[in-house]
């Protein structure tokens, strides 16, 4: 078996960036950090999550994120899955972030895109269906 145990995330401040993370998580906590430095930049760090799974931020960051409307390679979005969408747009709004955009509709799921401080894409979903082959269909293009 392999899972996601985290990603790493390269912010400008850490506690900036963590205001959107604990709005979406709030069963998650700061697990540990410390400095240290990355090809001669002094950094700090935290992991932020739960006892399985994280999200590293290091706030070293010195310019903007890709352009999301753009084309150049780099990270387009991560996901996460709830089984309690609505609660995720009531806390992130009350923390400041509105919804980016909507997701398709879909009769098995629904979704929605946030944008962090550090401008990286965010897609929170809710699957309406336990089956797979309906949760994971696509309308071929």
């Amino acid at each position: 078996m392999i899972h996601l145990e985290h990603i790493n995330l390269v912010v400008r401040d850490i506690p900036t960036a963590l205001k959107f993370y604990q709005a979406a998580f709030p069963h998650w906590s700061v697990r540990g950090g410390g400095t240290g430095s990355w090809y001669g930049v002094a950094r700090q760090w935290v992991h932020f999550g739960d006892d399985y799974q994280y999200i590293a931020f290091n706030d070293d960051g010195d310019s903007d994120n890709r352009d999301l409307s753009g084309h150049q390679v780099g990270l387009a979005h991560f996901a996460f899955v709830t089984d309690n969408l609505d609660a995720i747009i009531e806390r992130l709004a009350a923390a400041g972030f509105n919804i980016d955009k909507d997701g398709a509709e879909d009769p098995y799921r629904r979704n929605v895109y946030f944008i962090d401080s550090d401008g990286y894409e965010i897609e929170f979903v809710q699957y309406l269906s336990d089956v797979p082959a309906l949760r994971n269909r696509y309308d071929e293009c």
